[in-house]
């Protein structure tokens, strides 16, 4: 076989292997999504409409990736949504009405977070009880210290212009679009992720532990200590989503982000991350988080009740395990 013939059968194989991809099969539900509601309704491309998406997208998308990295590892958090909404709310009851200093409040708000985490993840790992069971009881417990501490009411959010604000919620324009700094956190953390999953020791730790903990564990990772700093990362970054809200809207609601933890692994399992664990992809999630998002405005735009959002995300994730089993067990034949 000459060099050249050699080069484009390398050539061919990674072009196979791009296509047998799960990130490749999100990538294209995606395109297929865009260009049937651009069909139906033109103004969904529109830049106004597009600003609009990328307003929100951010802030689950934030949470999103750290959950790539969890259930990479074999576990998930079914607490992230009301500790989005618990981390404003004590931000906002500090600095409003202990007059706590901004800066503070929020530093306050995510060691609180990471207690969160910290907590969680102990109790999965040295107490070996399951991450569903755990983080549903959390779940409980933060959405209720949320309602008790605020007795229900949603609380103003921090209006006075400061770094802060500027950091989290800021806004700029890009031509025609208006968009926040929230977008920069999410792209930032997203080449973060991207790194520490593809290319550092940590990534190969989290897939190892993932596929096969015991084996992990005899080859010398410490699986106990990732997962419980897996833990905290996801709920402070759930926290700090929450805050990005917050100050967007100018307002803390106790019962923000209810329903959240399930969009936000949808949009995990949709871009091709296992279950199961031991298979993960940041770019697929970031795909699959701008799939969900644009099936939930584009129903939306084109008529269709919003209350079906969840019929399409249903339908979509089916259509993705489908397609992601069909994609593995095509790889394990050849």
């Amino acid at each position: 076989m000459t060099a050249v013939a050699e080069k484009m059968e390398v050539r061919g194989e990674k072009w196979r292997g791009l296509m047998g991809s799960p990130q490749f099969a999100s990538l294209a539900i995606l395109v297929i999504v865009l260009a049937a509601f651009s069909a139906v309704n033109p103004n969904f491309l529109s830049p106004l409409n597009i600003s609009n998406m990328m307003a929100f997208l951010p802030e689950l998308g934030i949470m999103a990736l750290a959950m790539t990295l969890l259930m990479t590892a074999g576990e998930f958090d079914l607490s992230v949504g009301a500790v989005f909404a618990l981390g404003p709310v004590i931000v906002m009851l500090l600095a409003q009405t202990a007059g706590v200093d901004i800066g503070v409040a929020l530093l306050i708000g995510l060691l609180v977070c990471i207690a969160i985490g910290a907590i969680n993840g102990l109790i999965v790992t040295k107490i070996g009880i399951s991450s569903f069971l755990v983080t549903l009881s959390m779940l409980l417990i933060v959405r209720g210290s949320a309602l008790y501490i605020t007795q229900g009411f949603p609380l103003k959010s921090w209006d006075q212009p400061g770094f802060f604000v500027t950091l989290l919620a800021g806004s700029f324009d890009l031509g025609p679009f208006k968009l926040y700094v929230s977008l920069w956190w999410f792209i930032a953390l997203s080449l973060l992720g991207a790194y520490v999953l593809n290319y550092a020791k940590l990534g190969n730790w989290i897939s190892a532990i993932g596929s096969n903990r015991n084996a992990a564990v005899a080859r010398g990772v410490p699986a106990d200590a990732v997962k419980i700093w897996l833990f905290i990362i996801t709920s402070v970054l759930a926290g700090l989503a929450g805050m990005i809200s917050a100050f967007r809207i100018s307002a803390a609601s106790p019962v923000a982000g209810t329903g959240y933890e399930l969009e936000v692994i949808a949009m995990v399992v949709v871009g091709g991350t296992a279950l199961t664990g031991g298979r993960g992809t940041v770019l697929g999630t970031v795909v699959g988080a701008f799939m969900l998002r644009a099936i939930r405005n584009g129903i939306v735009l084109i008529g269709v009740p919003g209350l079906a959002f969840n019929i399409f995300v249903g339908a979509i994730i089916l259509i993705m395990l489908v397609l992601h089993a069909l994609i593995q067990k095509g790889s394990a034949r050849r």
